[in-house]
């Protein structure tokens, strides 16, 4: 039969939350405060690589909103430091029930206006970003709670998002499932990079301009991992999100939902 439970140390370690691409973050020694204990360093920690095709459907409205990419990976944990696919980071709290880190992710969306319908092609090109911040997770009978806050550390956009998410999971033999769902705050400046129409951008194309305010969307998150042997295992993962009024009523999009489709094979080590 398939198992609910909360989640592990060991389920932590392959949580596909975002699979995209290697690493952002090295990390150096860093110190935890007291009453917390942290769990010593995992000597046997397993380093797995891989490749990953990552299948991106924007709300931007575009001739194809469909995008393909090919993506390496790399997950490791030995519970000081961490990378799962696009986010890398090092634990200030794990004591196997509470987890605080400090991450870096890449973060954001992708519109190129060679691909956008109308005049839409005359706008500005808003390209992905890097994020860094904090997330804590504490684990329970009934599965994961999680809070995370970043903002943009390259200076694209300036934004600062958060998310708030229930984590499970669910076992079968070699097959584990983890399904998520929350919500996710944009903040003012992140919007207004990836949906709003400036001055200048109307006036040179005809667009409405637009300036959109903060906003809340929900979100939901399936993640699978299948291990096939010792040495290799597959994974999948299916998120969509559905768009705020803020996101949606932009000249930009044409679509409520966005959804991202990755699926890889990772070799472990």
């Amino acid at each position: 039969m398939y198992k609910l439970s909360a989640l592990s140390p060991t389920s932590t370690r392959v949580l596909l939350t975002t699979l995209t691409t290697t690493a952002l973050l090295g990390t150096a020694s860093i110190t935890y405060a007291a009453p917390f204990k942290n769990l010593p360093a995992d000597q046997d920690a397993e380093l797995s690589v891989g490749a990953n095709v990552m299948i991106v459907r924007s709300g931007y409205d575009m001739d194809d909103s469909t995008e393909v990419r090919v993506l390496p990976g790399v997950f490791y944990d030995n519970n000081k430091i961490y990378a799962r696919g696009a986010q890398a980071g090092a634990y200030l709290i794990n004591d196997g029930t509470n987890q605080l880190s400090a991450y870096a992710q890449l973060a954001g969306t992708q519109f190129d206006p060679d691909d956008a319908n109308g005049a839409l092609q005359g706008l500005d090109e808003r390209k992905w970003s890097a994020a860094a911040g904090v997330t804590y997770l504490r684990r329970t009978p009934i599965g994961g709670f999680r809070g995370q806050i970043a903002t943009d550390v390259l200076g694209r956009n300036d934004g600062t998002f958060g998310r708030l998410t229930y984590l499970a999971r669910i076992n079968k033999d070699k097959l584990t499932v983890y399904p998520s769902i929350g919500v996710e705050w944009n903040n003012k400046d992140y919007n207004d990079y990836y949906y709003g129409v400036s001055a200048a951008e109307s006036a040179r194309t005809g667009v409405n301009t637009y300036s959109p305010s903060s906003s809340f969307n929900p979100y939901i998150n399936i993640s699978a991992n299948y291990d096939i042997n010792e040495r290799w295992a597959g994974f999948a993962n299916q998120s969509l999100s559905y768009l705020s009024d803020e996101q949606y009523d932009s000249p930009m999009v044409d679509s409520r939902t966005e959804s991202r489709t990755t699926i890889g094979l990772l070799y472990k080590f």
